[in-house]
């Protein structure tokens, strides 16, 4: 029997000595201790996936669409993996000098120490373990692999003669077929080093405010003393102790020739000298001069939350988001933010119950490029009566989570334009609108109601009223026509062509009415469901891109730690409109901002103010629910669409009244020209002679 043989064999049986079992060794066995123990005469024990392809629970990082600003990050464990080759070489020699000084020597299992442990721990009051570098790694991993159920991590560090036992032979199997330098790397980003930092890169910020690669001998001690005993953290515990444990590194080092005596003397003499860098988990820990970033970072985690490629429900998505490691750049752009929070703030400061939230949306991607409202995000205190400001977490732009929206009012006229114009109708499609219509739709008693029969008003007779086609009725916001128009398609065309177009009816009430009573809700066109900025500015952008509707998205790409882009992180875009409907419906909508159509048929709008001052092809829409409890202005052009809804989202009692108006404009046209400062002028392409001045049959062509 050769020495090797021997070697090996002595392993297991003291395995079964240090486990405290009694005769453990002499129980194992015959086939498990060769299965061990003699190379080529059984095969190693095949290794499961968390050793072939190890997955540890890393952080994910939330950046901005430069994808170098750092909005927050995500994890239950701060840890981000380094090749090996990206650490200092001092840091690897110190982590091998602490914790397995034979790494380089053995395969996986150290027999002299394993034999040194045994001795030791035969003395009265004293313990020492034999497990090697490869071993604890391979323990690490196991408990640590995201792919394993909780109950399957928590095997892996029971303290029994089998789980012992699995670890030498993994680490003897692991060894013979991942170099040194891989496993000494993989140890490296997946050991503990306290204050909540796991792996060296994590550890390296949260100490030094540095990269592995830039440690220094002094500071490489400190951290590998730290992985046998985290709780001595300099940070939150004790830093005579981190002191103590950096000493006998650099005495561990000295004897193994990997420094001189003096260097680490030097190093024991140096100050800790500690630069503590914490890094943000979640989105109350957007940096602190960017607090308005929170409400995009929340709307984000409900966009993850929804995504069923990253688990079978939220639980499974938020573990995933938290564990798996992300390089998720996203579409926020904190230039289009700062000035979007600016100008919000301008309609309304944060220190009132009313509220202006406002959504920038990209045309033909979906891509949400800002997301403000005038709130603080956070769960601070209010002062007593104000539930939601100036602090809160709601999600007042994008809805959810008990926000269901507000009236936008007569923005959502253009449903009935889209649905007139598909339907085969031209723009010239004229009627003479009274000041009051009184239609087939049936409604119950209220201002609006003529025997049971909706019948809408015009706001300004004198101006209002009269012969008007499709430009000059959208226009001049005419409620009458586009009561008569819905009635001529059909109510619950209109109310398809929202929903088509990514309304979303997140009220009761409202859902039930599009499910169950389209046909009848007339009132519909002139705004009186509930939405959010985000999805109007989804809607009316779907017009800006010719007919191309894209999900609203936060996220312009999403890799996994590999580097691999997961489809999860595309455009979600779709051609839900004839691209000549879409067009006469830009042309349209350039009347009420002030622009001109391409047929010169523009004569009146109601926010003629914008497009002057923005010189640049725009289009748009101004809303005002009843009673001016809501008022609401969105603007397009090819390039970007802008929607703000001013109202209070606690009172729709409290009527914001239509002098607000009027600070929207302004602040949409600002918010405009600054995100397009730099870029082109592009205009809207005309729509044809056809869907401008012929009936057709319907126009769905793509």
């Amino acid at each position: 029997m050769n020495r090797a043989y021997l070697d090996k064999l002595f392993t297991v049986v003291l395995a079964g000595v240090l486990a405290g079992l009694a005769l453990a060794a002499a129980a194992l066995p015959a086939a498990l201790v060769f299965g061990l123990g003699v190379k080529n005469l059984m095969p190693y024990t095949a290794l499961p996936e968390a050793l072939k392809t190890p997955q540890p629970a890393q952080r994910s990082n939330l950046y901005a669409n430069d994808g170098r600003t750092l909005i927050t990050s995500f994890y239950v464990e701060d840890r981000v993996d380094v090749p090996v080759g990206e650490v200092a070489p001092v840091m690897r020699d110190a982590i091998v000098a602490a914790e397995d000084v034979r790494f380089y020597e053995h395969h996986g299992v150290d027999v002299r120490g394993v034999a040194r442990a045994f001795t030791a721990n035969r003395r009265e009051g004293t313990r020492q373990g034999a497990s090697t570098l490869t071993m604890q790694y391979v323990r690490n991993a196991l408990a640590g692999d995201t792919r394993l159920t909780e109950e399957q991590r928590a095997a892996a560090t029971e303290i029994t003669v089998g789980r012992k036992i699995r670890e030498m032979r993994y680490a003897l199997t692991l060894e013979r077929q991942v170099g040194k330098d891989e496993i000494l790397g993989r140890y490296l980003n997946i050991a503990y080093f306290g204050a909540g930092a796991y792996g060296i890169a994590a550890a390296s910020k949260r100490y030094f405010s540095t990269t592995p690669e830039r440690l220094t001998l002094a500071q490489a001690a400190l951290l590998a003393g730290l992985v046998r005993s985290p709780a001595d953290d300099p940070i939150n515990g004790d830093a005579d102790a981190a002191r103590q444990r950096r000493a006998y590194v650099l005495d561990r080092m000295v004897e193994t020739g990997r420094v001189s005596a003096a260097d680490a003397e030097a190093a024991k003499a140096t100050e800790l000298a500690l630069k503590p860098n914490t890094t943000p988990n979640d989105c109350a820990a957007v940096p602190a001069d960017h607090n308005d970033w929170g409400f995009f970072c929340d709307w984000f985690t409900q966009w993850w939350n929804a995504q069923p490629a990253f688990g079978e429900n939220v639980d499974e998505r938020q573990r995933t988001l938290r564990r798996g490691g992300w390089r998720i750049v996203s579409s926020l752009d904190p230039d289009v933010q700062a000035k979007a929070s600016e100008q919000v703030r301008a309609i309304y400061p944060e220190t009132i119950a009313r509220a202006a939230p406002t959504a920038v949306v990209q045309p033909g991607t979906g891509r949400v490029l800002a997301m403000a409202v005038n709130r603080t995000y956070g769960t601070a205190a209010n002062p007593d009566g104000q539930q939601n400001y100036p602090n809160t977490v709601n999600q007042l732009v994008a809805g959810g989570g008990g926000i269901t929206g507000y009236q936008a009012g007569s923005t959502f006229k253009l449903f009935a334009l889209l649905a007139a114009l598909e339907s085969g109708l031209p723009l010239d499609t004229e009627f003479d609108a009274p000041r009051v219509y009184v239609t087939q739709y049936p409604v119950g008693a209220g201002p609006a109601s003529c025997g049971g029969r909706w019948c809408p008003a015009n706001a300004n007779t004198y101006w209002m009223d009269g012969d008007r086609d499709m430009w000059d009725a959208f226009g001049r916001s005419v409620n009458t026509y586009f009561a008569w128009l819905t009635e001529r398609v059909g109510a619950d065309r209109v109310v398809e062509m929202a929903q088509r177009l990514g309304i979303v009816f997140r009220a009761p009430a409202d859902a039930k009415m599009a499910r169950e009573g389209a046909k009848s809700w007339g009132p519909f066109t002139l705004g009186v469901s509930a939405t959010t900025p985000l999805d109007l500015a989804g809607a009316y952008a779907a017009v800006a891109a010719e007919g191309t509707w894209c999900r609203p998205t936060p996220v312009t790409s999403i890799t996994d730690p590999a580097g691999r882009k997961v489809a999860a992180g595309n455009t979600d875009c779709r051609q839900v409109l004839d691209t000549e409907v879409a067009r006469a419906a830009a042309d349209a909508s350039r009347c009420p901002v002030g622009d001109q159509s391409m047929y010169r048929r523009c004569d009146g709008g109601t926010a003629e103010e914008l497009a002057p001052g923005l010189r640049r092809p725009v289009a748009g829409k101004t809303g005002s629910s009843e009673r001016n409890a809501t008022e609401t202005v969105v603007a397009f052009t090819p390039q970007l669409s802008v929607a703000t809804i001013a109202a209070n989202p606690d009172d729709p009692r409290d009527a914001v009244g239509g002098g607000v108006q009027k600070r929207q404009i302004a602040a949409v046209g600002r918010i405009l020209a600054w995100s397009l400062r730099d870029e082109p002028v592009r205009d809207f392409v005309p729509p044809g002679q056809a869907v401008a001045f012929q009936h057709t049959s319907p126009r769905t062509g793509n």
